[in-house]
């Protein structure tokens, strides 16, 4: 089992920014690939970005590309942040990080999930 804790969650204004950490423990061995992903009222889980633990290679959804959001590890601390950049109204959702084996953007390919941090982005 891998446990996996968010944070770093909360209100921004427009044009703002927030690190959102993900936290993992337990069989962290197991899992090769941390990802983001994201949840707004209403809509499907969206992939926003992903990487590879070993390599530091990364994964972005169009919509944060062009480095708005960074995707990043610190494999001592077994912690993956989320640096969000440039923020808008529609960056409002629940960030959920996950684990998996191989590099995906569809949630199926996880096998482990935070409990999720809410951010909320005002105009």
């Amino acid at each position: 089992q891998v446990q996996l804790v968010e944070s770093g969650g909360g209100l921004v204004q427009a044009g703002g920014s927030l690190r959102l950490s993900c936290a993992a423990s337990g069989r962290t061995f197991s899992s090769s690939v941390m990802g983001w992903f994201r949840q707004a009222p209403g809509k499907e889980r969206e992939f926003v970005a992903a990487i590879r633990l070993s390599t530091g290679n990364t994964a972005y959804a169009d919509s944060v590309k062009g480095r708005r959001f960074t995707i990043s590890r610190d494999n001592a601390k077994n912690t993956v942040y989320l640096q969000m950049n440039s923020l808008t109204p529609e960056d409002t959702a629940v960030y959920y990080c996950a684990a998996a084996r191989v590099v995906t953007t569809t949630p199926l390919g996880y096998t482990y999930w935070g409990q999720g941090a809410q951010v909320t982005v005002s105009s």
